[in-house]
């Protein structure tokens, strides 16, 4: 799986460092180093008012916030790979 976190000054005001460090600690606390593959993208032009977009694999998901974090983790990484 692939997991792209935008990285673009719109995300990047919004909180896309914070994502990515919640990303990596939930894979790490979940073993999935071999299954996960992060990586930056400095557009997925699916800029939204709330949040940071969020590609995993085709899908994209917009409004990820550290609020609402472990919910998307659990939906659309989690139970994709188990």
């Amino acid at each position: 799986m692939v997991i792209q976190i935008c990285v673009g000054s719109s995300c990047h005001i919004k909180g896309s460092a914070e994502i990515v460090e919640l990303l990596q600690q939930a894979v790490a606390e979940n073993g999935l180093e071999n299954e996960v593959t992060l990586a930056g993208s400095f557009c997925i032009g699916k800029c939204n008012r709330v949040g940071v977009t969020v590609q995993v694999d085709d899908e994209v998901h917009v409004g990820v916030t550290r609020e609402g974090f472990r919910e998307f983790f659990d939906r659309n990484v989690l139970a994709k790979l188990r």
